[in-house]
């Protein structure tokens, strides 16, 4: 590929990321719109809240897991998480609302959640992905271990001659720092709309049986 065409690559990948930026929080209130209207259009079924459970909490433990070991922009994380997937905190994320599109059983709650994926992270991994390899010299041998989301089942391990990296143990304290106990609450709060926001609208509005 010519030094042009990686420029305009980058260019077009800057612009969309700009796009995606300004689009993030609408996305946002539309999923949000989304997911009141699927739960005022029919009541969710107790059974798919469990199952739900399944990918919900998975999904809670990784991106409190990863939390404890990142170190935004000091260190280039390879241990715990990041040693089977470059992308632990997205993966649970991704985890998550999966988890909640099937708690609905909706199709249009997740084609949204799917859209806001090829969206919003693809874009913001691409962009990490490109600080990362400039500030980083292991990065490229990093990328060519670990895939980049879909997690190895063995812990990678260092390249020969790699200096040993810092973050070898998971930190309460980082995992406080980066406050990813608001996660948890997030997913409780859901959980609950699921089980009282029904009736407490039907008291309010007429409701779908």
């Amino acid at each position: 590929m010519t030094e042009k065409a990686v420029s305009n690559k980058s260019g077009g990948m800057e612009r969309w990321q700009k796009i995606a930026r300004r689009i993030r929080v609408p996305l946002g209130f539309v999923t949000a719109a989304l997911y009141l209207f699927e739960l005022w259009r029919r009541p969710p079924q107790s059974m798919a809240i469990v199952w739900s459970l399944l990918l919900v909490l998975p999904g809670l433990w990784l991106r409190g897991y990863a939390s404890g070991y990142v170190k935004k922009n000091r260190e280039l994380t390879q241990t715990g998480p990041y040693a089977h997937t470059r992308n632990p905190l997205y993966l649970g994320s991704i985890l998550i609302a999966a988890g909640f599109a099937v708690a609905l059983l909706s199709w249009p709650v997740a084609a949204v959640l799917a859209a806001m994926f090829l969206i919003i992270y693809v874009p913001v991994i691409a962009s990490e992905e490109r600080f990362l390899r400039s500030t980083f010299p292991d990065f490229d041998a990093y990328c060519g271990r670990v895939p980049r989301l879909i997690p190895r089942l063995t812990a990678a391990k260092p390249a020969t001659g790699q200096t040993e990296v810092s973050s070898g143990k998971f930190s309460l304290e980082l995992y406080l720092r980066h406050r990813e106990y608001n996660a948890a609450i997030g997913a409780a709060l859901l959980y609950l709309s699921l089980l009282f926001l029904r009736p407490a609208l039907g008291l309010v509005v007429r409701v779908p049986h």
